[in-house]
């Protein structure tokens, strides 16, 4: 198994390393860099000397038995220098053949605009995916999986809010300790991501004995799989991927990922060009020890803020913190005039910090106790209309001289809870008057007829009787935070359970 070079370095170390050796342009953004390769450390390893990009490409291959039908003189130095060639020389799952499998390729071969920019914003990352596979002696097959989970988006987003590369959803991330919070969501943290997907592709292997069963439980959740294979079990039937009852869109999922093989494995076949990715690093992690504004880094790596992003685009905030970020990813170049630019500043790099609410209220008065305005607070909180901000929050603010960097409890910890900014009811009841109606009652008092008829059990176009007693709820003078609880909870008289969220008891007071 081949080791691989250690490029996580410290701010001064890599300004004094970087000057001598050569480096590789920053391509555009979009389109994605046509000639990437890519790199990333584990987040113990030691500072090392920085290779230079010939140490780099004349890295070793893992030189396994390539597809059958497929030959390539793996001593050839073109070879090695092709990330590609490394990439076929690990394909190690059976391979799958049927109309599914022919109806991804079709879809593939049907679009090559999206598969050059699809593969070419790949190769930003695939080279650092790559490592980490042949280290836990993983097919190389799975190092193609955010082909068809993110198209290999670092900030992709489904509708069911899986998130980035690898499309963790917000459970599953949190248990293979993918951080989220207010600062930072790790799904989309290229390095971090990387390792929890690997580290639950294994776990699923394990438990099933078979990749393409593990790939089934990746998508559909272990559970059902496992549900799936009992149910033939007691029918008597074959339990391998393609006998298992499921959704389509699990049906479809390995076969899309063995398109994407038989793409890679023979592109010419498929009227298809893939970019060339050179067999090396891509980026470098540089640390932080200070908290360090995004437009501030961006500025010191000679980059765009978008560009900044695509490298790190774990970060919420306009501001990183340090204490939740030990490194920044960066392009060679880029990494060199960010550790320059870093290492020659002095002052203050940040512009934002965080700041504990220390008793319920509106907006617009934290706005004024940290002397903002009420729109940019709401706006960099992503606070709606019509809601408080409750104690304990952590709200992102205007950082002044006497504040320090944001500790590593707040930026593991920070989040903001918030609750509807209602009025408090008061039930009003009185003994109507003559000639009295749901509409004269509902002017007297301010509210809609439909209320007044709801309250009273009536219809809107109602007469009362003299004499009859009648209700209404009107506000009182303070307003409260109505109390965010749980149906259950509020009729047990217990607090909600995080989360949920149900009409407060005065609202629905409100309309009875």
């Amino acid at each position: 198994m081949m080791t691989t070079p250690v490029l996580k370095l410290s701010t001064l170390a890599l300004a004094l390393l970087l000057g001598a050796c050569a480096s590789t342009p920053l391509p555009p953004m979009e389109p994605p860099a046509p000639t990437p390769q890519l790199s990333a450390k584990p987040p113990a390893a030691p500072v090392a000397e920085l290779p230079t990009p010939d140490t780099l490409a004349a890295l070793p291959l893992v030189e396994d038995a390539l597809q059958p039908g497929v030959t390539v003189d793996l001593n050839d130095a073109k070879a090695k220098a092709d990330l590609w060639v490394r990439v076929r020389s690990g394909f190690a799952m059976p391979t799958l053949e049927n109309d599914l499998v022919r109806r991804a390729e079709a879809w593939y071969s049907q679009r090559p605009d999206y598969v050059a920019r699809m593969t070419a914003r790949g190769g930003r990352y695939l080279y650092h995916i790559v490592v980490e596979v042949e280290k836990r002696g993983m097919p190389m097959e799975l190092a193609l999986l955010p082909f068809i989970e993110s198209a290999f988006n670092p900030q992709a987003m489904s509708s069911a809010k899986a998130s980035g590369m690898w499309q963790f959803m917000p459970a599953t991330g949190r248990d293979f300790e993918l951080r989220q919070n207010i600062f930072r969501d790790d799904r989309r943290d290229v390095l971090a991501s990387t390792r929890a997907a690997l580290d639950y592709l294994g776990r699923l292997h394990n438990m099933f004995g078979d990749w393409h069963l593990a790939l089934a439980a990746y998508n559909w959740g272990q559970g059902n799989v496992q549900r799936a294979i009992k149910r033939n079990e007691r029918a008597g039937l074959p339990t391998n991927y393609e006998s298992l009852r499921m959704p389509d869109e699990t049906r479809y999922y390995v076969p899309k990922l063995q398109a994407v093989k038989n793409i890679v494995l023979r592109p010419d076949a498929f009227a298809l060009s893939l970019p060339d990715i050179a067999n090396h690093p891509y980026f470098l992690s540089v640390n932080i020890d200070r908290d360090i504004d995004v437009d501030v880094a961006a500025r010191f790596a000679g980059m765009t803020i978008d560009e900044f992003k695509q490298f790190n685009p774990q970060v919420n905030k306009p501001v990183m913190l340090a204490a939740a970020t030990e490194q920044v990813l960066l392009p060679y170049d880029n990494a060199d005039a960010f550790a320059r630019n870093l290492a020659a500043h002095r002052g203050a790099m940040a512009s934002w910090t965080a700041w504990v609410v220390p008793s319920t209220m509106k907006p617009a008065e934290a706005a004024k106790q940290v002397g903002m305005s009420e729109a940019a607070l709401r706006e960099i909180n992503k606070i709606p209309p019509r809601m408080l901000v409750r104690r304990g929050s952590t709200l992102l603010v205007p950082r002044s001289a006497k504040h320090q960097d944001v500790s590593e409890h707040l930026a593991d910890n920070a989040s903001i809870s918030l609750a509807p900014d209602v009025p408090a009811l008061r039930r009003v009841s009185f003994k109507a008057r003559k000639g009295e109606t749901v509409a004269s009652v509902a002017r007297r008092y301010k509210v809609s007829a439909s209320q007044v008829a709801q309250w009273n059990k009536v219809s809107a176009k109602a007469a009362f009787k003299p004499g009859q007693t009648l209700v209404v709820y009107t506000p009182n003078s303070k307003r409260v935070a109505a109390p965010v609880r749980t149906a259950k909870a509020v009729k047990a008289g217990r607090p909600a359970a995080k989360g949920t969220r149900v009409a407060s008891t005065a609202r629905k007071a409100a309309k009875r």
